[in-house]
């Protein structure tokens, strides 16, 4: 008889990853190493998630989760774009910092051919609620007149660009983050 699994065993599987791919790279961490940082058999480790692929999807998905939860956590619903655009800007910039690792695997999994379209379809609906606010914004005329994709991806860009300042130059982070929010604002307001 097969034994339960345990949410602990797989909290650890994931955790490990975090750490792992974040040291080594996706490609050059084997389960093998996986199993051992998490302290169960690699046999265990199958038992969990019956390839790579499909831990990296779970992982991709447990991350994706987690930064929507944070972005939209106390989102200001009734507040002004500017005000909106801001909260998910320091929410990204501050779980940026504060999860160094969680952020560099995320890079990773964001362009890993490892992910199926299937888990970037999930990982994507909790963001559909911030497209909407970029389309609603641009018909009011209070954003520019720009594509969709462009908005986010210029925000994504430029958060990121924020994070690696705010890390590197721990005494200005408040300002790089402040600054870096009105480069942003100032590119696509009105």
């Amino acid at each position: 008889m097969a034994r339960p699994r345990s949410e602990d065993k797989q909290e650890a599987i994931l955790a490990a990853a975090i750490a792992l791919i974040a040291e080594r790279g996706l490609n050059a961490t084997p389960t093998s190493a996986i199993s051992k940082a998490a302290n169960v058999a690699e046999g265990s480790l199958f038992t969990y998630f019956k390839t790579k692929e499909q831990l990296v999807n779970q992982l991709y998905l447990e991350l994706k989760r987690e930064l929507a939860g944070v972005l939209l956590e106390d989102f200001p619903k009734r507040g002004d774009a500017r005000s909106q655009f801001r909260h998910v800007w320091d929410r990204y910039a501050d779980w940026g910092v504060v999860n160094p690792d969680k952020k560099k695997v995320m890079d990773q999994l964001n362009v890993s051919a490892q992910i199926s379209a299937e888990s970037r379809a999930i990982g994507a609906a909790p963001f559909a609620a911030l497209e909407t606010i970029v389309k609603t914004n641009i018909a009011a005329k209070v954003l520019r007149d720009l594509p969709v994709a462009l908005v986010v991806g210029a925000m994504g860009s430029l958060v990121e660009m924020t994070i690696g300042f705010m890390v590197q130059f721990p005494e200005q982070a408040q300002e790089y983050r402040r600054q870096g929010f009105e480069l942003l604002w100032n590119g696509i307001a009105c």
